[in-house]
């Protein structure tokens, strides 16, 4: 029996698409730099932070609006009520925080650190769980917060593997996002970075001032490191070396996590 091919489209159909798929990628663009501000923004802030025109910026706004992912008070916006629902579903179904919980808390008690999941979205990473330790940390982190690869044990392990390239587009999306300035370079990052060979990222005071932290990265079934698990403390609670003697335990949870994950969709 013949077949026939499905014709493909044309320039006239492509180019709605094209434009629709436009859209809804400016309009992630300002949502995600909404997720990222720690306060309300300003029209013109959110326009300049995403490279928009101001008009372009307001009628996406007013569409997240309609939908409720966005909210406004005096002539400033934040994330609105609608992420609320997504979120719980996220945290109560998501194969990562449902079995990186226990295992979280484990190894809190084992170590009496605070301990740390996270995820990588592009070129950030996002807070999935987090236990504290018998040290609490004296900073608000909460869930769902997007935070660096450039800085942090558990952001710089999941890039110390990558080439000068990647890290190229690491930096530039650092600075773009404002995790950092104007002329940082990848130099500067490589110097940040673990040895090669070594499987776990130190940082101290790094993103926050006054914080120890080690990670690790866990592997996925096709040997790619997009979570880290990372044990944090304040500086007068331990030091350097009390805190990379923990990493054994780090490594030992990791894996144990990574094994679960095995069995899932994840």
């Amino acid at each position: 029996m013949a077949t026939t091919t499905p014709p493909t489209a044309g320039p006239a159909e492509a180019g709605p698409k094209s434009s629709n798929m436009r859209s809804l990628s400016r309009a992630m663009e300002v949502f995600a730099e909404l997720q990222r501000a720690e306060r309300p923004q300003r029209l013109s802030d959110l326009a300049r932070n995403c490279g928009m025109s101001l008009p372009t910026t307001l009628r996406i706004l007013r569409v997240l609006q309609d939908f409720g992912m966005v909210s406004q008070k005096d002539k400033s916006y934040r994330i609105g009520p609608a992420v609320l629902p997504a979120a719980k579903s996220f945290l109560e179904n998501d194969p990562l925080a449902v079995a990186g919980r226990p295992v979280l808390q484990q190894l809190a008690t084992q170590t009496g650190m605070s301990v740390s999941l996270h995820t990588r979205l592009g070129f950030e990473r996002i807070l999935v769980a987090r236990v504290q330790g018998e040290a609490p940390m004296q900073y608000d982190l909460p869930l769902g917060k997007r935070l660096p690869l450039t800085r942090g044990a558990a952001g710089k392990i999941l890039i110390a593997g990558a080439t000068d390239a990647e890290l190229e587009q690491v930096v530039a999306a650092a600075i773009a996002s404002g995790h950092e300035e104007q002329g940082f370079t990848v130099k500067e990052l490589r110097s940040r970075l673990p040895e090669p060979g070594c499987d776990y990222a130190y940082s101290a005071n790094e993103r926050v001032i006054g914080v120890l932290s080690v990670g690790v990265a866990l592997t996925n079934r096709e040997g790619r490191a997009n979570e880290s698990m990372a044990l944090n403390c304040p500086a007068e609670a331990t030091t350097e070396e009390k805190i990379k003697a923990n990493v054994p335990e780090l490594r030992r949870a990791a894996s144990r996590l990574s094994e679960l994950l095995e069995g899932s969709v994840y």
